[in-house]
């Protein structure tokens, strides 16, 4: 039996390390080919128009700002980050908090239908936009919302599936013996999720606001759909029209490429360390 067991062990192990070896080797090629494609756009954006159609794989024989002053002597790029900047701060502060309020209420209340409730959040994470856009848009042409950022901000705010499911998993490692405690105090149950449930799960306000506010950074396809005044255009639709004319104004794509990166790039240096804790947290006090 022993024997037995000590093989069964081993050819486990083996399979594990088996596993851990192509999910690493899958990881590194995908890390590889991402940095190349990096590099590739930041290196191409300081080239001269005429080095990229005879050196664009190269290294730039003279790094130049051409493409960069290009881009920033039309005024219209400081307003489209600015719409970019006011839909992901909006959006995501919204999303943040509707999220929290729901998913408090899921895993602190008993209450009837809330397999329901819950079922419903989960099919929102399961059913495509691609499906729900022709609805959205005319529920938007009903009620005056097309082409407006508040629309926009509104429309973000209430994808709050997969961060309900975030912060619902860490209230769970949550002691209750803190509500219970606020509640002798005479404490409501808004002041206890106010002043005592958020200021506890900062890691994974951190980590949903990330994740979020990348997905809204980069979003295309609901601006296309729900933007079409130039007023109003993204970052992302500005790159569009730019990759639209790729062979006319290949620096000038590469530049603003490199613009809208420069944002998420910084995200992630001073923010992926909290995006772990609260990624792992709930797992570590489960």
């Amino acid at each position: 039996m022993n024997r037995q067991k000590g093989k069964s062990g081993q050819i486990y192990s083996l399979k594990s390390k088996v596993v851990r070896g192509i999910v690493s080797t899958i990881l590194i090629l995908y890390t590889g080919i991402t940095l190349f494609v990096l590099g590739f756009t930041v290196l191409n954006s300081f080239k001269q128009k005429s080095e990229l159609v005879t050196n664009l794989f190269g290294w730039p024989n003279k790094f130049v700002l051409d493409s960069y002053k290009t881009v920033f002597a039309d005024g219209s790029i400081f307003r489209n980050f600015g719409n970019s900047l006011l839909l992901t701060l909006c959006g995501t502060a919204l999303c943040v908090f509707l999220a929290s309020m729901v998913a408090y209420g899921i895993s602190r209340y008993d209450f009837k239908g809330k397999g329901a409730l819950t079922a419903y959040f989960l099919i929102g994470m399961m059913v495509p936009m691609q499906v729900t856009v022709l609805p959205l848009f005319l529920i938007f042409q009903k009620l005056h919302l097309l082409n407006t950022l508040t629309g926009m901000i509104l429309l973000y705010g209430s994808g709050i599936s997969l961060s309900m499911f975030i912060f619902s998993r860490f209230f769970k490692t949550i002691s209750k013996a803190l509500e219970e405690s606020a509640k002798l105090d005479g404490a409501n149950d808004f002041t206890i999720y106010t002043r005592i449930i958020l200021p506890v799960c900062k890691p994974v306000i951190f980590t949903v606001s990330l994740i979020v506010s990348v997905g809204y950074w980069n979003d295309f396809y609901l601006p296309m759909i729900l933007l079409s005044k130039k007023a109003k255009y993204t970052l992302t639709l500005v790159i569009f029209n730019y990759l639209g004319q790729f062979v006319k104004r290949m620096d000038v794509s590469f530049a603003a490429v490199v613009i809208t990166l420069v944002p998420v790039i910084l995200l992630y240096c001073f923010f992926s360390n909290q995006m772990v804790e609260g990624i792992t947290g709930g797992a570590v006090k489960g």
